[in-house]
């Protein structure tokens, strides 16, 4: 067992966890999830059947991640963020065969309390701010704000915001790594 899980932490069979990964207070990671390696799993978290994790993912406290979700490498899940399965939940009817799926990309982060529709991917190193309920797809390095989710502007891979010159470009101030913008997509260079 390379992973460490505190005594009330509860892992059902046939789970994959990697090695380095923290799994912490009341969490439940349910049947044939796969949790990558150097993850940390925060306290109260819900990780339901067929859940896939890549590695060095950061869970925060109170997030239930339900199936049909992925997450990449690098992604940060902040406190008490929210994702859906279902596009019209009922109580009375039996939907586990329509379970939509979300891709969270490499690097992306999602704020604390946001709430992520299913069926809607997070692009590469997009950054979802606190509160923002996202009901579209996100391209990669934007970044969203609000209810009804709206892109404010583009972050660096650093999670800097990026500001363009005239000509499209702008320069992460941490990295000094460069980056394109052209119609409605950023390319770092």
């Amino acid at each position: 067992m390379g992973y460490q899980a505190h005594e009330t932490a509860v892992i059902d069979e046939g789970c994959i966890i990697g090695e380095g990964t923290k799994i912490w207070h009341f969490s439940h990671l349910m049947q044939n999830c796969k949790i990558g390696a150097n993850c940390n799993i925060g306290q109260n978290v819900v990780i339901s059947p067929g859940v896939i994790l890549g590695e060095n993912v950061k869970v925060q406290n109170n997030v239930s991640i339900y199936t049909g979700v992925t997450c990449e490498d690098d992604v940060f899940l902040g406190p008490s963020m929210v994702f859906t399965n279902v596009t019209n939940p009922r109580s009375a009817i039996n939907r586990r065969d329509q379970y939509a799926k979300t891709v969270v990309k490499k690097g992306a982060s999602i704020g604390a309390n946001a709430t992520i529709v299913c069926g809607n991917d997070i692009g590469e190193y997009a950054f979802i701010g606190a509160g923002a309920v996202v009901t579209k797809s996100v391209p990669p390095y934007a970044l969203l704000v609000g209810n009804p989710a709206k892109q404010i502007g583009w972050m660096s891979e650093f999670g800097h915001r990026l500001e363009f010159d005239k000509a499209g470009f702008a320069t992460c101030p941490e990295s000094g790594d460069r980056y394109s913008l052209s119609e409605k997509s950023v390319q770092r260079l």
